[in-house]
């Protein structure tokens, strides 16, 4: 399949990441206010819970790796992914999360100054357009989607030709910030969300859907707000409420939702650690994706709440250049300057060919310098650089150099640089192709991309796979986690 935007000739950059006016600053180290209980204090740890449907060491991905090599994943779904009603089994205590004062958690916390995806765009070059022709313009200004897609051989990335593209005539209008699907409800009141959610909960039975209906259509701040209500209103914690009404895939979704999302990432970052095995899929899906201040605050959430230092973790579950590669990322110190040096460009392009396809054997360690260290934008324009350098793409030569987790990290990497939305839109597609349905793959995506960028998500999803993202979930997922999944996507 041809990865969206690479080359790219027609994609827009995603600047504004996260949206204007939903950056909300993390608090300082120290000053998570969580209640006692949750965790145990001392940063004891999390109660066990089963396999979130990753493989084990070296399964990122099975046979192959990545696609481009083959087999991502398997036709029977993801290996070990929990079916429906197989919820992990989340903690439970005093609860999780108490609401922060201040800003709160307003989705992902950034640097004001951070901007990804704000790289030079690139005019559209003439091209054939999914299920038809190209249309002139895309809602919210986006631009056509420049080459066919073949879903019949979506694990594969094809070699492109060189193409050059003049930056210097980029027009205004091909620049388009994120967007989430959930946004702050107006006329929000969180003593009165909890007597809905209160009353629902309350007698025989649980009213789903009232819980739908509050949950799905507020943001993670006011989510945190309604907690406190509820607890000061009833002398209760919502959480555990919760948890006794809901069960399997609902249970978790509904969890998720009320996780701080910088907890959520350290949690679910914990949680594939813990125990033999190690999923590497949600080690490279988070650390290779975030913006330097959300892994900043990941990585020191990671320490108050667990008590546990993220990089030893690391080191002792991963190995070789994977865990070299994880180690760089967890230090957020990506150059953000989305200023683009054309000339550092080509010489990175040339140094990664001489590094990789010029020689006999790889030097592994310049891949992850230049990949680990250089912005999104910057690494967007290696790409192109390479592309006309050597006549193939930089993604193939990573898949002909590397392998296993490595590859899968790398390409991540690159992936974003080129099309952040496409990525997720494609890990979704794995997560509900074929037999089964990676639910916690499904549920974490959905919920961490809700403020950011599912909207778009949507888009690339729709434009890569001839389908739109609320069907494929529809035909995947059943009664109240359909529902609720639905109502935060949007149909």
């Amino acid at each position: 399949m041809s990865y969206p935007g690479y080359p790219p000739t027609g994609y827009p950059a995603f600047p504004g990441y996260p949206p204007a006016g939903q950056e909300s600053s993390f608090p300082p180290p120290g000053q998570y206010s969580y209640p006692s209980g949750f965790p145990p204090v001392g940063g004891g740890a999390y109660p066990p819970t089963p396999s979130s449907g990753y493989p084990g060491a070296g399964g990122y991905p099975g046979a192959g790796g990545y696609p481009g090599a083959g087999g991502y994943p398997a036709p029977g779904g993801y290996p070990s992914a929990p079916q429906p009603g197989g919820a992990p089994s989340y903690p439970g205590g005093q609860g999780f999360g108490a609401p922060p004062s201040g800003a709160g958690f307003s989705g992902y916390p950034q640097a004001p100054s951070q901007s990804y995806g704000g790289g030079p765009s690139q005019v559209p070059l003439p091209g054939g357009f999914p299920g038809g022709p190209m249309p002139s313009q895309y809602s919210g200004g986006q631009s056509p989607y420049p080459s066919q897609i073949n879903t019949e051989s979506l694990p594969s990335y094809p070699v492109f030709s060189p193409v050059s593209v003049d930056y210097s005539s980029e027009p205004a209008s091909m620049t388009q910030g994120t967007q989430g699907t959930i946004q702050p409800a107006a006329n929000f009141d969180a003593m009165r969300d909890a007597e809905i959610l209160r009353k629902a909960m309350k007698g025989f039975g649980t009213d789903e859907q009232a819980i739908v209906d509050v949950v799905a259509n507020r943001s993670n701040d006011q989510r945190q707000k309604i907690k406190a209500a509820f607890k000061t209103m009833y002398g209760k914690d919502l959480i555990k409420d919760l948890k006794s009404e809901l069960r399997g895939n609902m249970e978790e979704l509904i969890l998720a939702l009320f996780m701080p999302p910088t907890y959520y990432d350290a949690w679910s970052l914990q949680n594939a650690m813990k125990g033999v095995g190690t999923q590497e899929r949600v080690l490279i899906e988070i650390l290779c994706t975030r913006t330097n201040q959300e892994i900043r605050e990941i990585v020191r959430c990671y320490q108050s709440e667990f008590g546990r230092d993220l990089e030893k973790d690391i080191r002792s579950d991963t190995s070789g250049h994977f865990e070299r590669l994880l180690v760089s990322m967890c230090q957020g110190n990506r150059d953000e300057n989305q200023n683009v040096n054309h000339q550092l460009a080509q010489e990175d392009a040339q140094r990664l060919y001489q590094a990789g396809e010029g020689k006999l054997g790889t030097d592994e360690s310049c891949f992850n310098m230049i990949l680990a260290t250089r912005s999104f934008p910057q690494l967007k324009a290696t790409m192109e650089a390479y592309s006309r350098m050597a006549n193939r793409d930089l993604l193939s030569s990573v898949g002909r150099e590397f392998s296993g987790s490595v590859e899968s990290g790398l390409k991540t990497i690159l992936q974003c640089a080129l099309n952040r939305p496409a990525f997720f839109a494609e890990r979704l597609y794995y997560s509900m192709k074929g037999a089964g349905t990676d639910d916690s793959t499904l549920v974490r995506i959905v919920v961490t991309r809700s403020e950011i960028d599912l909207v778009q998500i949507k888009q690339m999803f729709s434009q890569m796979y001839q389908k739109t993202l609320s069907t494929r979930i529809a035909s995947d997922t059943s009664g109240d986690y359909r529902r609720l999944l639905l109502a935060i996507v949007g149909q």
